[in-house]
């Protein structure tokens, strides 16, 4: 998957290097900003104490 995804884009190594990374800053952005907030209501998050 990955080797494809390297030859379909286009450019020299660098460009290619800076796509990508464009890529993955874009794809987190959309999970921090939309899918996690979206999630977060349908996890529970157990109660817990530490006892001293």
């Amino acid at each position: 998957m990955y080797a494809g995804l390297w030859r379909i884009l286009p450019g020299p190594v660098w460009l290619r290097v800076l796509i990508l990374v464009a890529l993955l800053a874009a794809v987190l952005y959309g999970l921090f900003w939309y899918v996690f907030p979206w999630v977060a209501p349908f996890i529970t998050p157990q109660e817990s104490t530490v006892g001293g």
